[in-house]
């Protein structure tokens, strides 16, 4: 017996903050949220060609669509809802990132203060459906939103955007020539490089010749390591995926020293060439990278040098390809059975998850 067709509904996808440079975030909501991956449902892409308008169609503009479709969905994957569009009820999806907004302030710029903040506290007062990055972040929205709504797990499948698939691997350290770490994204206060700096200063003077690669544009906030920068730092500002190939197959790990992460895209994006990646101590990086991490305290920049450099004597750095791979691997994996469930949300509602309890994040 042929299977019924999949009903079809109509989705509306805002992104009318996504204006010229696609950030990491933006990239996530693009790939989830394309119309092809929704197939067979008629998906419509709401776009703001400035921001004042982006402003009006968040606010008026898209609550108005709301009432006048009323069998419509309407996902929100990059800014929140504004509160309008919260009277949709549960047809107003919410795809949460992280909870920076209201749990780092002091990590927000004055238009995310201003704006956005305001927006997201609303949003976890009166939201019915969220979906979820990670389990960390459900974990944290969890302590934030109302104690009925839905909190699902969309996990992001990871591409190979850099085509670092090609790479052996690591390059092979060396003991007395350079020790290469990259890091990856924006220069902003929670991504916290200056630890980054302070653990390879450490290296350096533990008499470990070390470079510190940043790759990303200079943000917003106040880096002291800006006004002079070491010897041993290079800022290669952004790079085309060329560019990153070249210089990832030259390092030996990938470094994030970030204060907190909803994800952190680029520590799974790199490990499709192999490269190992050193990440703090903390629940999302446990998460995202399993075994395959290595875990330092970026609060301790001795004891961080001392961690990676046994890692580079005793060969986990340079045999880390396998592990890196695989865990990509796993979290696609992961993901994938996230968007199966997603799209039998689109057609059967929150009762799509009944069948699944390790698929939404319950209350606490």
């Amino acid at each position: 017996m042929t299977a019924a067709p999949e009903p079809s509904r109509r989705i509306y996808i805002d992104q009318t903050n996504m204006r010229g440079h696609v950030t990491g975030i933006e990239r996530v909501a693009l790939d989830l949220f394309a119309p092809d991956r929704l197939a067979p449902h008629d998906v419509r892409v709401l776009r703001s060609p400035s921001l004042a308008r982006m402003m009006f169609d968040q606010h008026l503009a898209l609550p108005a669509r709301g009432l006048a479709d009323r069998s419509a969905l309407f996902v929100f994957p990059g800014f929140p809802p504004g509160p309008l569009a919260l009277a949709l009820g549960h047809r107003c999806v919410t795809y949460i990132h992280d909870t920076f907004l209201l749990t780092r302030p002091q990590d927000l710029n004055w238009r995310a203060r201003a704006y956005m903040a305001p927006s997201f506290a609303l949003a976890m007062r009166l939201g019915r459906t969220f979906l979820v990055n990670s389990r960390t972040t459900g974990a944290d929205l969890r302590r934030l939103c109302r104690r009925d709504a839905l909190v699902a797990l969309l996990r992001p499948a990871v591409r190979d955007v850099f085509g670092l698939g090609e790479l052996a691997g690591p390059a092979a350290y060396v003991p007395g020539e350079p020790l290469r770490l990259l890091a990856i994204g924006t220069i902003e206060p929670r991504k916290d490089y200056g630890a980054a700096v302070a653990v390879t200063a450490a290296l350096v003077a533990a008499g470990i010749p070390t470079e510190l690669h940043i790759v990303g544009r200079v943000g917003w906030g106040r880096h002291p390591f800006l006004d002079t920068l070491p010897a041993f730092l290079t800022l290669h500002g952004y790079l085309d995926d060329s560019g990153l190939r070249a210089l990832a197959g030259r390092c030996h790990a990938l470094v994030s020293t970030a204060r907190a992460e909803g994800l952190g895209l680029p520590l799974l994006e790199i490990q499709h060439g192999g490269l190992p990646v050193i990440a703090p101590t903390g629940a999302v990086f446990s998460e995202v990278l399993g075994e395959s991490g290595l875990f330092i305290r970026p609060e301790a920049p001795e004891d961080s040098a001392r961690a990676i450099l046994a890692a580079a004597h005793d060969g986990r750095l340079a045999a880390s390809a396998e592990a890196s791979r695989g865990n990509v691997a796993r979290w696609n994996a992961l993901a994938a059975a996230d968007a199966d469930r997603f799209r039998a949300f689109l057609a059967r509602g929150p009762a799509a998850y009944a069948d699944d309890p390790a698929s939404v994040i319950p209350p606490g």
